[in-house]
């Protein structure tokens, strides 16, 4: 049975007010490319309900990205799914490292495996202590959730009077926020720091030859090399 004094830790306002100021900025950079991707989609000849709807029930930045690309090439819907879906298998690692931070429940775990991205599982996992990780990880998720889908939204309705969204650099908002949420990390941990090192040297040398996201992929082989 827990504590009087350990509910209140898990639930102080304080703690919880760090955490959504904290987050912040994770939510603002996801907003940001939601609206790039949406505008892109439409801009490109989809309809303003595929960005939403993919968004809604894909929820998978990098893997929407790559598969409205093969759509607008002309590819099918069977060869688009099948490109996020393989960029997509490295939230399976993702959710095995928050899996005691879902909580009990069918219905809470479907949801939080929904919510698990590269940015909110690196939030969470940059916090102190289990039950802040937990509140992070839910914070963050569904933060992140609300302000990509709201961006994406935005995108789609602006259209083309957004012109080329690349010339903006939003592309830049996701990578340069990741880095900072997992500086604390590399500096307190030589192992992590090795294996990061090892897998954006891989992720590095094999971009000019692979497509978009495949990179990340493979740099997770770093994880095992450094655990031999």
């Amino acid at each position: 049975m827990r504590s009087p004094n350990r509910t209140a830790r898990t639930t102080h306002p304080g703690r919880t007010a760090s955490l959504v100021r904290d987050s912040s900025l994770v939510w603002l950079a996801g907003g940001i490319v939601g609206v790039s991707f949406g505008a892109v989609s439409v801009a490109g000849g989809l309809p303003v309900w595929v960005p939403v709807v993919m968004s809604l029930v894909v929820y998978a930045g990098s893997a929407q990205f790559s598969a409205v690309g093969v759509l607008l090439a002309g590819g099918g819907p069977l060869a688009a799914a099948a490109t996020g879906l393989l960029l997509n298998t490295r939230t399976a690692a993702f959710g095995l490292a928050v899996a005691d931070l879902l909580g009990p429940g069918r219905a809470t775990r479907l949801l939080g495996a929904h919510l698990v991205t590269d940015e909110t599982v690196a939030f969470a996992l940059a916090q102190p202590d289990p039950a802040r990780r937990r509140a992070a990880f839910w914070i963050s998720g569904l933060g992140l959730f609300a302000a990509w889908n709201v961006g994406v939204a935005a995108g789609a309705l602006a259209g083309g009077t957004l012109g080329d969204t690349a010339r903006y650099g939003l592309d830049a908002a996701f990578p340069a926020v990741l880095v900072a949420l997992v500086l604390p990390a590399l500096r307190e941990d030589a192992g992590v720091r090795r294996a990061a090192l090892l897998g954006a040297a891989i992720a590095l040398a094999v971009t000019p030859a692979v497509p978009a996201g495949v990179p990340v992929l493979l740099s997770l082989c770093a994880l095992v090399v450094v655990r031999r």
